[in-house]
């Protein structure tokens, strides 16, 4: 089944791909449609993961993928959170938000600097879907006071795992895809398709 995804974020599109597409769902992005992304009014990653799915399912006519993600941190009580991709405002690169954080935090002890990503998606099968699938994941760490590692996207670079002893930047990508914040979320996704045969209702409304 053909999925429009509520994002042209090229990491997202990666990584949910991976995931979906052995699966038998084939991941578009919205731009591929021409479909203008609808201004983010949600307080919560849910609300906005909802906004962008009904509106890429109202836009296409097809059933709908949205991602809403970002990095909460302990000491600045939780934000960026949902205008992670926003931080240093509107428009700006992945490097001017992480330089952003870095300067929010300066000062701030390492002991001090919990972070964790958050992630929700949101499945409609059409806009006027009254059950929509939720799913979501927490992936915890600390931010660093400077970047490291070339991979991923975002806050990758600054994203200390513990666990791991790297940076969500220095993880291959297999290796971030199944652990991290998107990873969990799209594992609770597929067994949430398989367990309630879901995807055979695509298309359906």
């Amino acid at each position: 089944m053909k999925l429009v995804l509520a994002s042209s974020n090229p990491g997202k599109l990666a990584e949910l791909r991976a995931r979906l597409e052995p699966a038998g769902l084939h991941v578009v992005p919205q731009d591929a449609f021409g479909v203008e992304p609808p201004e983010e009014t949600g307080l919560t990653f849910v609300e906005n993961a909802l906004i962008k799915a009904r509106a890429a399912c109202v836009a296409t006519g097809l059933p709908a993928l949205a991602d809403d993600s970002g990095i909460v941190v302990d000491a600045l009580a939780g934000a960026p959170g949902v205008r992670s991709a926003r931080y240093a405002g509107p428009g700006a690169s992945d490097v001017d938000n992480v330089a952003r954080l870095i300067e929010a935090l300066r000062g701030v002890a390492p002991a001090e600097r919990g972070a964790a990503f958050v992630c929700v998606i949101v499945c409609l099968r059409h806009a006027r879907d009254p059950c929509p699938i939720v799913c979501g994941g927490v992936w915890e760490g600390r931010v660093l006071d400077a970047p490291k590692g070339d991979g991923g996207f975002g806050y990758d670079p600054v994203f200390f795992v513990e666990a791991l002893g790297r940076t969500a930047a220095e993880l291959s990508f297999a290796e971030k895809n199944a652990v991290s914040h998107r990873g969990q979320a799209l594992a609770q996704l597929l067994e949430r398709l398989a367990r309630d045969r879901i995807v055979e209702d695509f298309g359906n409304p």
